[in-house]
């Protein structure tokens, strides 16, 4: 299959799965799940075909595994990163003592002051090894990782959750929290 049609489609997937179901017609379901045949009838009607053999490769090969079927493979939904209400039915739980966020060179100032917030999203992002904030980082420009003290944020009552792909969520991480590295070599920054 074309790498470029993949790509496409889960850009398409992304946007109509986490941010405008509505859009083409979806209402997600408890746990962000929607009909797969729903969806494909959907994208059809908004003038973006997707065959479910497609669908099947971009949930199987993305990079990040934005996208899950259920166990049954009739339902599909979006890992994290939703801007519209929906309860994705995660179960809090503890994470390793450190997790790291990465992000661009142009939002340090603001998170060294009020830490990282989850603005239009519904939780932070954040990752189990510095290797995976670097990329997250440079999407964003020149990277900055910052490490959080997961542990001291448990033992002070915050909340974690982890996405099935993954990622650690938290509504909030207070800049006392957070450590600046250097993107490079995981020294903290001068």
């Amino acid at each position: 299959m074309n790498p470029k049609r993949l790509k496409t489609i889960s850009k398409y997937l992304s946007k109509h799965l986490r941010h405008t179901p509505d859009a083409i017609g979806l209402a997600l379901a408890p746990g962000g799940w929607v009909e797969v045949e729903a969806l494909l009838a959907a994208c059809k009607a908004n003038q973006f075909a997707i065959e479910r053999a497609e669908l099947d490769r971009v949930v199987a090969t993305s990079d990040k595994q934005r996208f899950a079927f259920d166990a049954s493979q009739t339902r599909i939904r979006a890992n994290q990163g939703h801007s519209v209400p929906v309860d994705l039915q995660l179960e809090p739980q503890v994470p390793p003592d450190r997790l790291y966020h990465g992000t661009g060179a142009g939002s340090v100032a603001s998170i060294v002051e009020s830490g990282l917030d989850k603005r239009k999203r519904h939780h932070v992002h954040l990752s189990a090894d510095r290797e995976t904030a670097v990329k997250v980082g440079s999407r964003h420009g020149r990277p900055v990782v910052f490490a959080v003290d997961a542990a001291a944020m448990v033992a002070a009552g915050f909340m974690f959750w982890r996405s099935q792909n993954g990622v650690w969520l938290a509504d909030r991480v207070p800049p006392q929290y957070l450590q600046r590295l250097d993107a490079i070599d995981g020294q903290n920054a001068i």
